[in-house]
């Protein structure tokens, strides 16, 4: 029987030493290979597709240099935990190049060789406390190209695959991509005749928005009258297309269906266009009609979005048709619209329709459902009428939209005709338009999939809306201007990921580490709700009890000398209403007393099932092996 104990002691400890060596031996082959198992419902931490291309297409080395400051006194807790997320990131990224991409880690120690290095790759140290500076930083190269990313900063951790992503697509070309601009609008500035300068009037300066393109592009004007987009174009930006010819329409269809990209800005009332003929200079409309038809949408150029929940301001008082919007108002997952919490509309148009098939919507801006579309003339003219009158549509109207997919022509019958006109006889050299030649076709459906940005504003980008312009301090008369929100960076981010390789629009930003519990959130929805209605419902007896106040005192009135008295039954009926909103302020602090009740008590069950949950029902299994192996051994 000693001998029986001894045995069975004896395999229990080779049995746990076993098992101790195989979880070492998992755990380092892991290690190695890198691999891990991505179980979150958004598959948070997978590569994207995009990315997957974009390195599936390296026929030339990458070097990464990933700088990142050691030490626990030169780089924070917080950022030392992010730095080696970055750097699993990495390795990701070199597992699936398949030994195309390779990963330098360096430390800029002070006055290093890294360092030096550091600076020479336009990595920027950041300032920490005691005077040091912390480094977390990438270069990307390959062979003369070079791209930085200064500083890889946590609060752009949503960001991080489609920066790397971005910046590897980058050095892949040599080149700027060519964007292409087509507007009436003087976007580009307008310079004075000496005639005029000698008067006093200075010259209209570029659009900010005009500027920042410049330094990233290489920038070409295309005519509102133009019957072909140039082949260089990889990316067409319309701002503002009124009065656009069905051949203009024709050309830019022509150039999204051979596979370029398109970011139009289009309005129901554009009220910075000073030669628009609307009220005080400005007020046309613009829309692209004939194409959104084909894509199966519509764009209500009679209409303005006015939103109560992004109520904006203007010298006049309120102004429901000026939105400010939120981050609840744009999608936080996608990549144009991750990082942009502040965005400012005037008189934005919306968009409606399903897209047809082999098309795909993403609404990257949206109103909330408080908001209804009115008359741009009423909008302009009178902020607090639309607010008197107010009535929600409880709809979420789309105010900027991408489409993405194969495109097929808005115009099957091929080129439209251009209008007959009389020849000029004071001109007989006068070339005749152009006519179709024989055999010349034009394109039915886009070859490849393609992407299409639509935004229901032109005015946003205009530096009007967009930034204000600043005192500056040296003198000299040159202009300082800052960004007053978001608009320039939400335009100029759907234009650099359009310009980019086609598969970083598929790069997603990574899901938010945040899980909310939903369940608790529809709780406070629900109780929410209630409390508008019993709010609603005080607010409705208070104005039932002054108006039978106001009637008593009009029959008090016609008695001289008591018109400013109260009556028994006026006294009576204040008495009454206040003993009503008494018991109403109660029932509303019971319920929240109850509400708060109910998710304390949802709280503590999810906080004890998560904290000892898992050991139960560890301590339970192994209970319940030991007593079943038990009972085998008394059997026996």
């Amino acid at each position: 029987m000693k001998s029986k104990g001894l045995e069975t002691w004896l395999y229990s400890t080779l049995g746990v030493v076993a098992m101790l060596a195989l979880i070492v031996a998992i755990n380092i082959i892991a290690a190695r290979a890198k691999t891990r198992i991505d179980l979150t419902a958004e598959r948070a931490y997978t590569l994207s597709q995009g990315t997957r291309n974009i390195l599936a297409k390296l026929d030339t080395p990458v070097q990464i240099r990933f700088y990142c400051s050691q030490g626990e006194n030169r780089m924070p807790v917080f950022l030392k935990t992010y730095a080696q997320r970055v750097e699993d990131l990495l390795g990701e990224y070199r597992q699936l190049s398949k030994g195309q991409i390779e990963i330098q880690k360096l430390d800029p120690t002070p006055d290093s060789d890294a360092e030096d290095s550091a600076k020479l790759d336009g990595i920027e140290g950041q300032p920490l406390e005691n005077g040091e500076s912390v480094y977390l930083g990438a270069s990307v190269s390959m062979l003369d190209q070079k791209e930085a990313i200064p500083f890889l900063a946590p609060d752009r951790e949503r960001l991080l695959e489609y920066d790397l992503s971005r910046a590897i697509s980058r050095v892949m070309t040599a080149e700027k991509p060519v964007v292409g601009i087509m507007s009436p609008l003087a976007y580009a500035g307008q310079q004075m005749n000496p005639m005029m300068m000698q008067m006093g009037r200075r010259g209209v300066p570029a659009w900010v928005f005009y500027s920042e393109l410049q330094r990233d592009f290489t920038l070409k004007q295309v005519e509102m009258n133009a019957d072909k987009i140039p082949d260089d174009v990889k990316v067409l930006v319309v701002i503002h297309p009124k009065g656009l010819s069905d051949a203009a329409e024709f050309a830019i269809d022509q150039f999204v269906l051979r596979g370029g990209k398109l970011v139009a800005f289009l309005d129901p009332m554009a009220a910075l266009d000073q030669m628009g003929g609307g009220p005080m200079g400005g007020g046309s409309n613009s829309s692209l009609d004939k194409l959104l038809k084909a894509w199966g949408l519509s764009f209500d150029s009679t209409k303005v979005v006015a939103d109560m929940s992004y109520l904006g301001r203007t010298r006049q008082g309120r102004a429901p048709a000026i939105l400010a919007l939120t981050e609840k108002a744009v999608d936080k997952d996608d990549i144009i619209t991750a990082q942009v919490d502040n965005l400012v509309m005037a008189f934005a148009g919306a968009f409606s329709g399903t897209p047809v098939a082999g098309l795909k919507e993403t609404v990257l801006i949206k109103s909330s459902k408080d908001s209804q579309l009115v008359e741009p003339m009423l909008a302009q003219m009178s902020g607090e009428q639309i607010i008197k009158d107010f009535a929600p549509s409880n709809i979420e109207h789309p105010l900027a939209i991408r489409l993405t997919g194969k495109f097929k022509t808005a115009f099957p019958d091929g080129k439209p005709k251009a209008a007959e006109a009389r020849p000029d006889e004071s001109k007989p050299d006068e070339k005749k338009p152009e006519e179709k030649k024989p055999g010349e076709t034009s394109l039915k459906e886009s070859a490849q999939e393609t992407a299409v940005v639509l935004v229901g504003d032109s005015d946003m980008i205009q530096d009007q809306v967009a930034v204000q312009e600043m005192q500056n301090p040296f003198g000299g008369g040159q202009r300082m201007v800052m960004p007053s929100n978001g608009n320039l960076a939400f335009a100029q981010g759907a234009i650099e990921q359009l310009t980019g390789d086609d598969n970083l629009i598929a790069v997603r930003s990574r899901a938010s580490r945040e899980r909310p519990f939903t369940v608790v959130r529809k709780m406070q929805a629900d109780a929410e709700s209630n409390y508008r209605s019993k709010i609603k419902e005080l607010e409705t007896s208070l104005s039932d009890a002054q108006t039978k106040l106001n009637e008593l005192q009009r029959s008090k009135g016609k008695e001289a000398g008591q018109r400013f008295i109260l009556s028994p039954e006026q006294q009576q009926e204040i008495a009454n209403f206040r003993k009503k909103e008494a018991e109403v302020k109660q029932q509303l602090k019971l319920e929240r007393k109850k509400l708060r009740g109910e998710i304390d008590s949802l709280e503590n069950r999810i906080k004890w099932l998560n904290i000892a949950g898992m050991p139960a029902v560890v301590a339970i299994a192994g209970v319940g092996l030991a007593v079943m192996r038990r009972q085998q051994r008394a059997a026996r």
